[in-house]
């Protein structure tokens, strides 16, 4: 009988070890030496929170031990004291004082010299790419078995088309002789979703890439080959909200970390930006703007619960760390908790001083956008801490101004007063700075395919204060016709695939138009990089009369460039005497754009439709 009790037992006990199994620890590791020190894993298994965790690890020690609602989480924190050195911390699981399971968690050495890694800003210039519409480099992870969605369509304009990791390195000399120094993809994490998942806004697992693009390791192939080419990556980030097919909103730890988690009761979000300000807003129109759901598959996170708000802010820290990213842009950045956001971007900025971090209000209003910069005094106390901020209300006034006809007043005037605004950001200077992105039509199609225009706007955004980003393909004037459509403003970018009869970088079956921009393109951009005038140096503008020609200064101690924009379809002849605060009536200097050389004398004359960027000459 003892016998038999005994297998009976051993039985029993064998069993309950194979039913215990961790599916993820997440992080999956962390490093030595990190201000943030303090790193809470999401440990994920049946039943989990049945066993009992221990370490015994020099300099690391085990500070909590957290169950919650759902018995598949435990959520273990660990700190990393300054002097542990780097190896595998043990994680021993028990129950009933016997180990059931043992699981690794590895703690690295930092890169020399990571936290003060350096970042982007107004010296840069940054290419935004949609991965599965750039190029297909590696067909062999076009359909992943284990994905939902099982096919590829490129003829469908909100399908997978196969882009992915090694098409973005395959182009790297391109992008570098295009005279890119930073790459924003939009995201590359996984997003497992049934369909319309190809923009990488709906992810299903924050630590991992998306197979269709690649791997984790692809990801550092990519950081190290980019900067082998001087080119830094930005990391997009998405804090707001996640895939419904995640694992942890189909199986949620608890209930509050997510919003309006019953389907039945949920609310899509308002999209009013204003009521986080508004002064007379309801808190109902507050709620349904902050807690309602971006779209039906796109569940609205909480992060006003802490465990999720730690969850997402090691993510970030991770990935900077894991991919050596150079900086970062946050979408749908007001959407979120805003003390949260506070709390997040100071950790980030705390752990890396140096890093410049954008943030996406797609507003127009420039008070409404200026609220959220740091350094702002809000009236309502808010501190924020965010570095740069997306500049939509001149995206649409450049458009506006080319596309309008002369009237009473110059057709510039409306990009004059956007800029004279800037008295309401801290840092003016530090904006993003676009003239189309994933989320806008193709600037060649809003300005209706007009060739001088397009010159015109490309110069404006070459040259003007802040950090400029184009969209791929923005060089060859790649159009989306339909207008609204984000999957043709999200086009293929051209020879991004075998068989393409148009090709972006050997220029087959290019137009003599396409040629010509992407040359003008290139000498501009390559131009832009070094000069010191522009990526360090002050702003200064003339009010545009109604001649239509806007005339501004970029200007250091020992450099002064002098920018005019021409509208008129006439030749301008300026009189240099109203420009004397900023330049003598004689003088001469070089035309970037033309290549000549001039020596002026007491007027400019400038022809029709043109663009002048005139390097002054001391």
């Amino acid at each position: 009988m003892k016998k038999s009790l005994a297998i009976l037992l051993f039985f029993f006990s064998f069993n309950l070890i194979l039913s215990q199994k961790i599916e993820r620890i997440e992080p999956a590791n962390w490093w030595v030496g990190m201000k943030n020190n303090s790193v809470t894993l999401l440990i994920y298994g049946k039943d989990i929170s049945d066993l009992q965790p221990a370490i015994s690890y020099p300099g690391v020690t085990m500070t909590e031990n957290k169950t919650v609602e759902n018995k598949n989480y435990l959520f273990l924190t660990l700190q990393i004291n300054p002097d542990a050195k780097a190896g595998t911390v043990k994680i021993k699981f028990s129950k009933d004082n016997k180990v059931i399971l043992t699981k690794d968690f590895p703690i690295y050495a930092r890169e020399t010299n990571s936290a003060n890694r350096e970042s982007y800003g107004s010296k840069d210039a940054i290419l935004l790419i949609v991965p599965d519409r750039f190029s297909n480099g590696d067909e062999k992870n076009d359909i992943v078995k284990t994905t939902l969605e099982q096919k590829l369509d490129r003829n469908n304009e909100d399908a997978r088309h196969g882009g992915d990791i090694q098409g973005i390195i395959n182009h790297l000399d391109y992008i570098k002789s295009l005279g890119y120094t930073q790459i924003w993809n939009t995201p590359l994490i996984e997003n497992d979703e049934p369909t319309y998942s190809y923009h990488g806004y709906a992810a299903t697992d924050f630590y991992k890439i998306d197979p269709r693009f690649g791997t984790n390791e692809d990801l550092k192939k990519l950081s190290t080959e980019a900067k082998k080419r001087n080119i830094g990556l930005i990391w997009d980030v998405v804090l707001n909200h996640c895939g419904s097919e995640y694992y942890f909103v189909k199986d949620l730890p608890e209930k509050s970390w997510i919003n309006y988690p019953d389907s039945e009761n949920r609310v899509r979000t308002n999209h009013l930006k204003t009521t986080i300000t508004d002064l007379y807003a309801t808190e109902i129109d507050k709620e349904e703007y902050l807690n309602g759901w971006f779209d039906g598959h796109m569940t609205d996170l909480n992060q006003k619960n802490p465990l999720l708000a730690k969850y997402l802010t090691q993510n970030i820290i991770w990935w900077i760390e894991y991919a050596g990213l150079s900086g970062l842009r946050v979408d749908t950045y007001s959407y979120s908790d805003k003390k949260f956001l506070a709390d997040w971007t100071k950790t980030i900025l705390e752990e890396y001083p140096k890093m410049n971090i954008v943030a996406e209000e797609m507003s127009r209003n420039i008070a409404q956008t200026s609220y959220w910069q740091i350094d702002k005094k809000n009236t309502d106390g808010y501190k924020s801490y965010m570095p740069m901020m997306m500049d939509f209300s001149i995206n649409d006034n450049i458009v506006s101004a080319l596309n309008e006809k002369s009237g009473w007043f110059s057709t510039w005037r409306k990009v004059y007063e956007s800029v004279a605004n800037d008295f309401l950001f801290p840092h003016p200077e530090n904006q993003l700075i676009f003239p189309d992105n994933h989320d806008l039509d193709r600037f060649y199609s809003r300005l209706n395919k007009n060739f001088e225009n397009w010159k015109l706007g490309i110069a404006m955004y070459m040259t003007i204060r802040g950090t400029p980003q184009f969209f791929y393909g923005t060089e060859v004037l790649m159009t989306n016709d339909k207008a609204g459509s984000d999957g043709q403003r999200r086009s293929d970018f051209y020879g991004g695939w075998k068989g393409d009869s148009k090709n972006a970088v050997t220029e087959a079956g290019l137009t003599n138009e396409e040629k010509e921009a992407k040359k003008y393109f290139s000498t501009l951009l390559n131009w832009r990089k070094t000069s010191d005038a522009i990526a360090n140096g002050k702003f200064k503008h003339y009010a545009p009369t109604n001649n239509d020609v806007y005339v501004y200064f970029r200007y250091t101690d020992n450099q002064k460039v002098m920018i005019l924009l021409n509208k008129n379809t006439n030749k301008v002849k300026l009189d240099l005497s109203r420009y004397k605060e900023m330049i003598p009536n004689h003088f001469n200097a070089k035309d970037i754009i033309s290549g000549q050389d001039f020596s002026f004398e007491n007027t400019i004359d400038i022809p029709a439709k043109t663009p002048m960027i005139l390097e002054v000459k001391n």
